[in-house]
Formats: structure tokens, C-alpha cells, sequence
């Protein structure tokens, strides 16, 4: 089977796409759950197979906005929705 021309131009896209995607991924920006004695819990519950939902209203117990306030540029959540913490801030 003769490679063609037709099909160094596929893979030659299929390679250009692959560079684009891994040139504007950056790296993590976002930062992870804390490894201290406060979140060990969370992160516990996560290592045993606890969903992210079940956990996710728990950080509100402390980060309420009064009690521990966040950072400036930090994205609000919509009035009344849950608390989705670990959608951006991961486990160790």
C-alpha cells in the first residue's frame, strides 16, 4: 500500500491540530485541594470513591464567603446553585 499524497496532507492536519491543542493548553492555573489537616477529610472521602456532588456542599460549612472570604477574581456562584468547588479545584 502506497502512502499518497492526499494522505500526507491528512496527517499533516491531523498533526497541525494536535500541535494547536497542545500549544494553547497551558498549564494548570487552578489550585488543587489543600494537603492539611483541614481538608484531609475531603480528601479522604475522594481516595474512598465519594463522588464529587456528595463532598462539593461540604467546603460551604467554612467557605461561605463570611468566614473564609475568597479571592477577588474568583467566580461567583449563580444565586441559589450549589457549591461546585472540586469542579476546578482537584485532589491531591
Amino acid at each position: 500500500m502506497k502512502i499518497g499524497r492526499r494522505d500526507w496532507i491528512f496527517l499533516g492536519i491531523v498533526a497541525a491540530v494536535f500541535i494547536a491543542f497542545f500549544a494553547i493548553s497551558g498549564p494548570e492555573k487552578t489550585k488543587k485541594l489543600p494537603k492539611d489537616a483541614d481538608h484531609q477529610q475531603f480528601n479522604e472521602m475522594l481516595k474512598a470513591g465519594k463522588k464529587k456532588s456528595e463532598v462539593d456542599p461540604l467546603c460551604e460549612s467554612c467557605h461561605d464567603g463570611v468566614k473564609i472570604k475568597f479571592p477577588e477574581k474568583h467566580p461567583a456562584k449563580p444565586g441559589g446553585a450549589p457549591m461546585r468547588c472540586l469542579f476546578c479545584h482537584k485532589s491531591q
